[in-house]
């Protein structure tokens, strides 16, 4: 069972992307002078049967506000079925539908959107760094036609190995569990290295790419002798999967109870 403070998280979250959404639209459909249905886009890389729960809250959220799917909203919504290179096909699809917005389900999403248009909005419901993936001009002013939510994950990750050093103070091998195919892997790795200079720890990365690549690295880890893990694992393992890859965690984790796990 999700905890309370996850839940009220994710609205929050969905909260703030329709307020984005709707701003847009009024901005779009203004600009228009037009009583044409407002038809709002959602594109993400995961597959869709995986994306029921968002999208099912992104649905109630705009009932809540009024917007009724298939009476004064139209909704389009699709997917990659998790192939990168299939992106900017459907974004120019999109395009030619002539949509009025575009939702991005994640960093991956957002740059093959932006390239394929400079005038329809663009919501990103997250990404870990907008500034630094050339997306917005900055947080405060965005510019441009996209806007959306942060998750500033290149500067948490840097805090979440304080905390970890706070729990374990002579940490000497950490493990880091990443996706060496997720945009921002590198960026956060390099924040993690030079976090764990400062407390002489030596860092150890075990690429996760599938969900056998977990129990690979576990079993790696363990080998060498670490005193704890970061997760840092992104993209398609992380999101379609991310409860199956949680249990898995969770059965090796019991297996070898004495190494622990910061995500």
């Amino acid at each position: 069972m999700r905890k309370k403070s996850e839940i009220i998280a994710q609205h929050s979250a969905i909260a703030l992307i329709l307020t984005a959404v709707l701003f847009a639209l009024c901005s779009s459909i203004g600009a228009q002078q037009s009583t044409k249905i407002p038809r709002v886009a959602y594109l993400t890389a995961a597959p869709l049967a995986a994306m029921v729960e968002r999208t099912n809250a992104f649905r109630q959220g705009l009932r809540e506000l009024g917007y009724v799917e298939g009476k004064n909203i139209l909704l389009e919504l699709r997917s990659s079925e998790g192939r990168l290179d299939a992106l900017r096909g459907i974004a120019d699809e999109l395009v030619r539908m002539k949509v009025d917005v575009i939702v991005t389900g994640g960093g991956g999403v957002t740059g093959p959107v932006r390239d394929a248009t400079s005038t329809i909005p663009i919501v990103m419901a997250q990404d870990s760094d907008p500034v630094g993936n050339g997306f917005v001009a900055s947080l405060a002013r965005p510019g441009g036609n996209i806007t959306g939510l942060s998750n500033q994950s290149s500067e948490l990750v840097s805090k979440r190995l304080e905390i970890l050093t706070e729990v374990i103070p002579k940490l000497s091998r950490l493990a880091i569990f990443g996706t060496s195919s997720n945009r921002d892997n590198a960026r956060e790795l390099k924040e993690i290295e030079k976090t764990a200079s400062t407390f002489k720890a030596r860092t150890l990365y075990f690429d996760v790419l599938a969900l056998t690549d977990i129990d690979i690295a576990f079993n790696s880890a363990v080998r060498a002798r670490s005193d704890a893990v970061l997760w840092i694992v992104a993209g398609q393992i992380a999101r379609p999967y991310r409860k199956e890859s949680a249990q898995l965690t969770i059965r090796i984790i019991c297996r070898r109870c004495t190494l622990p796990v910061i995500t």
